[in-house]
């Protein structure tokens, strides 16, 4: 995902910026715009205001403000973002040659061991 920043306040413009320094992107090469002002004719524009119609409403986390460009992300590129996983998963298993659903079920198994033993002791705590 690559973040524009276009923002007529420069308090605001300096805090996205700060916040989004992993996803910055001219305006030219990026999949999404953060803007201070409502611009209805760019599908890319992500409005962030105090008003009720932006997209992220003022004030926001940093947290908060990933979370919602990375939903408005998967909304206007759906297929990039699969693409994306199925080529990861495919490195991931060139690099190592291996297969690691059986390593994947070996530690889901272990979790649940670990979940149950957990609460096998909390609930010997509550019954003394």
């Amino acid at each position: 995902m690559r973040v524009a920043v276009e923002c007529q306040s420069p308090l605001l413009q300096k805090s996205l910026e700060l916040f989004l320094t992993n996803y910055l992107s001219s305006s030219k090469k990026c999949d999404i715009i953060v803007r201070d002002e409502e611009c209805l004719e760019d599908k890319r524009c992500f409005y962030v205001a105090s008003d009720a119609k932006a997209d992220l409403m003022k004030p926001f986390s940093k947290s908060q403000l990933i979370v919602a460009l990375e939903k408005r992300y998967n909304e206007l590129y759906p297929k990039k973002q699969e693409k994306l996983n199925e080529k990861e998963d495919e490195l991931i298993q060139d690099e190592y040659g291996m297969d690691f659903s059986i390593l994947q079920k070996r530690i889901e198994q272990l979790t649940q061991e670990y979940q149950t033993n957990i609460l096998r002791a909390v609930k010997a705590f509550y019954e003394k």
